[in-house]
């Protein structure tokens, strides 16, 4: 039986006499399905190298590991996919997401993602992991994209998530000129009723919070805008931007031409067809930073993607439209 790379505790003088079930899920914080799956791996649980059972009582300086069995992902096919890796250590590994390539294999899509990429490098590699995102960026967003090699890691990742922990920065160019330098938009979310695949601000939805401010204008035709995420919605920043009466250029399914329920819109629209040039082939949103704290060590780390060339190339268009 193989192993990923064990995670080490060593027992402080204030834990001693400690019970080992309870150092593993107040100090180690592990899940109650984590260490359960542990408890029946052979070497899942041991103290100074020897197995134990996680009822008996540690003493200050004893050396706890975890150890978890490797995995793959045996339903993703693998495929050589050129991946721009930002970082990579044996808990994580952080690409730079193109646009226009979806993150995981769906129904009737099972090629051409971020997770044949992935397997296919590992696999070269001789690494048997399991590919575990921890969070998704749609097909058309750009930027930062974290993937757990190990269940410790997404767990860890995860709850830092629920509970807020994790900081998530886009930049998007969006139509109009946003007039106040920064705010909160804090507008429930939720499917509509009409078309389910798509999501607007209604009354009772699942309360969704986005921070914007405004990075630099384009008289009166663009912005560039820095979001910081509170609320992980699906489409929140894009349906939150247009709720502002400021959707994202290039969406084609909450931009210019859908029904924004205020009357900035129609000054947006009028706006556009007077500058050439503001157009993308894709939604104008990029993930620029992710920040959380190490499931290793708890250390915190940040990670961040440079904007993509056609957003880039947008906003030269955009400053040389005001020359």
């Amino acid at each position: 039986m193989n192993y990923y790379e064990p995670l080490t505790y060593v027992v402080p003088p204030e834990q001693d006499g400690a019970m080992l079930k309870t150092l593993l899920r107040d100090r180690m914080k592990l899940s109650r399905k984590l260490l359960s799956r542990l408890k029946l791996t052979p070497e899942g649980i041991t103290v100074n190298g020897q197995r134990r059972y996680t009822s008996a009582r540690v003493q200050a300086g004893d050396v706890v590991e975890i150890r978890m069995e490797e995995e793959q992902s045996e339903d993703i096919l693998p495929q050589d996919i050129p991946l721009d890796i930002l970082h990579e250590d044996e808990h994580l590994l952080i690409v730079n997401k193109p646009a226009g390539i979806i993150v995981h294999p769906t129904h009737g899509h099972y090629t051409n993602t971020i997770a044949n990429g992935v397997v296919h490098y590992w696999r070269q590699r001789g690494e048997k992991i399991r590919f575990r995102p921890v969070h998704r960026l749609d097909r058309e967003t750009s930027g930062v994209l974290a993937i757990a090699k190990n269940p410790y890691a997404h767990q860890h990742i995860s709850e830092q998530m629920q509970a807020g922990g994790v900081d998530k920065t886009y930049l998007a160019i969006v139509h109009g000129s946003v007039g106040p330098d920064g705010g909160t938009i804090d507008a429930p979310i939720d499917r509509d009723p009409e078309s389910p695949h798509v999501r607007i601000v209604l009354p009772g939805g699942y309360r969704s919070v986005t921070h914007y401010k405004t990075v630099e204008r384009y008289g009166s035709f663009a912005s560039l805008v820095r979001l910081r995420l509170e609320t992980g919605r699906t489409h929140q920043i894009r349906v939150h931007m247009k709720h502002l009466g400021h959707p994202l250029v290039g969406d084609a399914m909450y931009g210019i031409g859908a029904q924004s329920g205020n009357g900035l819109e129609t000054a947006v629209r009028e706006d556009a067809k007077t500058a050439e040039g503001i157009s993308l082939d894709r939604h104008a949103l990029h993930a620029a930073r992710l920040a959380f704290a190490h499931p290793a060590d708890r250390r915190p780390v940040g990670f961040e993607a440079p904007l993509p060339a056609d957003m880039a190339g947008l906003i030269g268009r955009l400053r040389a439209h005001l020359e």
